[in-house]
């Protein structure tokens, strides 16, 4: 009875263990469904840029993510015509660009353990700019705002990125891009 028993113990134990092994192996880690709020720096300007999306899975190690950003800054600039004496002009401009972030994570390639992520994304959309002058400032106020992104609205910028998974719903990401990097906490 003895010999039975402890037969029966072992090949219980094997099958879960092969059954735990089995969904791990098919299991697809979901990376969608989480807040990303980051703080950083603008490449355009060295000011603080505040950042949010939401991603949603869209296929195997693919997410999709609407963002919006959010910075402003102070700058002067030196004008003058025959009519108006050269001086400083102070502006403000506040800069939101809004779209959608495309990730794609290579944790399955780079066998990243359960901790670790790490991806490419792309960010498409637009900007929203918004520029006041101070009072007394004639010269062509069209031709000095928007100084982030030019003359088009476009949005575009490249990432790279990872983040650390503290436990299952808290992680940590940095997001080095070619317009705004940030670092910040990733809520799933």
């Amino acid at each position: 009875m003895k010999t039975t028993f402890k037969g029966i113990n072992r090949h219980v134990v094997l099958l879960i263990l092969l059954g735990s092994m089995q969904t791990g192996v098919f299991a697809q880690e979901k990376f969608g469904n989480t807040l990303n709020l980051g703080l950083g720096i603008g490449y355009y300007r060295s000011l603080p840029v505040l950042h949010a999306n939401y991603e949603f899975d869209v296929a195997k190690d693919f997410t999709l993510a609407p963002f919006v950003t959010f910075f402003t800054y102070r700058d002067d600039y030196y004008w003058g015509s025959p009519n108006y004496p050269y001086r400083y002009y102070r502006y403000r401009e506040t800069v939101v660009p809004v779209g959608v972030k495309g990730t794609y994570y290579f944790d399955d390639l780079l066998n990243a353990g359960g901790r670790w992520d790490f991806y490419l994304a792309g960010s498409l959309g637009f900007t929203i700019v918004k520029t006041t002058w101070e009072d007394g400032y004639y010269g062509d106020r069209r031709r000095y705002r928007n100084v982030y992104s030019g003359t088009s609205p476009l949005y575009l910028d490249l990432h790279i990125g990872t983040e650390y998974h503290l436990n299952d719903n808290i992680g940590l990401f940095l997001d080095l891009s070619s317009g705004v990097s940030t670092i910040g906490l990733g809520i799933h």
